[in-house]
């Protein structure tokens, strides 16, 4: 099935124009979050870099973060998440998901809805990027984080935590 004018020619690819607003300026901001598919609970920070420093400073804001609770976290295999330097709060304790599995993270379920909310945005600045990420994080009710990650596994007999 191809394209075309009216007078019935084929339209080449040339012809094609995608129809967005663009803006190629590259300046950066990561959310760092966590979410509870137990009890809808969120715990996000907005942070100027990803690297295992501002991971360290995610941790330690998140142990900080009903501190008598033990967070589970399914992490990837991300360099950041395994750094040497990491010391990791007594409250939190990281499990790994195997390599090039994000399906088995249930925070991979947010961080879909709001890069699809993301799409075609433009943003004159990192102010404007920040009140949207700010949007997306209200936006997220424990509700919406229960109907997104509660995977059935998570619920499973089979975990041991050492």
């Amino acid at each position: 099935m191809g394209l075309f004018t009216r007078n019935g020619r084929a339209l080449t690819a040339k012809g094609i124009k995608p129809v967005c607003p663009f803006q190629q300026v590259f300046q950066f901001t990561y959310a760092f979050g966590a979410f509870s598919p137990i009890n809808g609970n969120k715990f996000v920070l907005e942070l100027p870099e990803c690297s295992s420093r501002t991971f360290q400073l995610f941790l330690d804001e998140f142990s900080q973060y009903n501190l008598d609770e033990l967070k589970i976290m399914l992490l990837d295999n991300g360099a950041f998440h395994k750094a040497q330097s990491l010391k990791i709060p007594d409250n939190i304790a990281p499990v790994f998901i195997p390599p090039y599995s994000p399906e088995l993270n249930p925070a991979e379920k947010i961080w879909w809805t709001w890069k699809r909310a993301f799409t075609n945005q433009l943003f004159a600045s990192l102010d404007q990027l920040s009140g949207f990420i700010e949007t997306q994080v209200i936006q997220t009710t424990p509700q919406k984080i229960l109907s997104l990650c509660r995977y059935e596994y998570i619920f499973s007999n089979y975990w041991t935590i050492v």
